[in-house]
């Protein structure tokens, strides 16, 4: 990929919230100028981006989940490699593995497509347990190990990831620890009659994501996630935060309520709506953007286990939760 010269954004020289801000405008520019129609959903991913996250974006076939992935790590620039989630992906295949060479007479380590700025799993779902599971080490702790040696992870690195609907023909679900990993789940929906007619006419789509480019170097998207957790949480907003974090484990609607990790992870996104919103501190509605994408996946409902029934609850939650003045 080659770096779009009008975003070469120096963040580690100068600071400052207009130069986080620009960047996250920049991106979600970008990233629209392929994925139309969808601003809410694009805002979200760009937040969640900035605060480090990953992102899975669940929907049903051709709405432009794997488009929304592709153009936001087109966007991203740095290194990039894509895994198709299927039935016979193994665990090497992400991580990598030990062989022998026979030249040299040694043990060498073949690097798996993990080792990336942006990496790209798509239909995840698709792909078995076993296989799910050798990104769990690298979604937390930015490292993989193999044979019992421990591999750092290119910095940024983030995990974008698409699936369909739990439920569809050979689909395994991904595990609770599995989902906790991921700062937001997404979903598009189908575009309105106008974005979907733009489409037919060649604006937007495919052929827009052919045009993106980079919007700044890896180094300097690196500083950013390093700033964005800079950006000021006065004690009430935290309060509002667990609030909503507390409304998950009290009811008794849910058998699995939110975990710390979740409370975390909300703040973190919130934080990069503030940014991507040109502000150095959060407020409530930065909160109240993020808590269905960045909770709904972290708990269960005990009578009906599903995404879009958890985000009909978090909805009621946040529409009724008292905000702090």
């Amino acid at each position: 990929m080659s770096t779009h010269p009008a975003a070469s954004l120096h963040l580690a020289d100068h600071g400052g919230t207009h130069q986080l801000s620009a960047f996250a405008r920049a991106l979600a520019a970008n990233v629209n100028e392929a994925v139309r129609g969808k601003p809410e959903p694009v805002a979200l991913a760009v937040a969640a981006v900035l605060a480090g996250g990953h992102v899975l974006i669940e929907d049903v076939p051709g709405v432009g989940k794997t488009l929304l992935a592709k153009s936001l790590a087109q966007s991203l620039g740095g290194t990039f490699q894509r895994v198709q989630g299927t039935s016979d992906l193994l665990p090497s295949d992400i991580t990598g593995v030990t062989i022998y060479d026979q030249e040299r007479r040694e043990w060498r380590f073949r690097r798996g497509a993990v080792f990336a700025n942006v990496l790209l799993v798509d239909e995840i779902n698709r792909a078995t347990p076993r296989a799910q599971s050798a990104l769990l080490e690298a979604m937390e702790e930015r490292q993989v190990t193999v044979d019992g040696s421990t591999y750092p992870l290119p910095s940024p690195f983030i995990v974008l990831a698409t699936q369909n609907p739990l439920g569809s023909a050979g689909t395994f679900p991904l595990v609770e620890g599995q989902l906790d990993r991921f700062a937001v789940v997404l979903s598009l929906g189908h575009p309105t009659r106008v974005i979907e007619r733009a489409l037919l006419l060649g604006d937007g789509g495919v052929a827009a994501m052919g045009e993106l480019r980079p919007v700044a170097s890896p180094n300097a998207v690196a500083s950013l996630l390093e700033r964005v957790y800079d950006v000021h949480c006065a004690p009430a907003v935290a309060d509002y935060v667990l609030d909503i974090i507390g409304a998950t484990r009290d009811h008794p609607s849910i058998s699995l309520g939110a975990s710390p990790r979740a409370s975390l992870s909300l703040l973190a996104v919130a934080r990069g709506m503030a940014v991507t919103r040109g502000r150095d501190y959060v407020v409530p509605d930065d909160v109240k953007a993020a808590a269905v994408a960045s909770l709904a996946h972290r708990i269960v409902l005990t009578a009906a286990p599903d995404l879009a029934e958890a985000r009909r609850f978090l909805t009621e939650v946040v529409r009724s939760m008292p905000v702090p003045a």
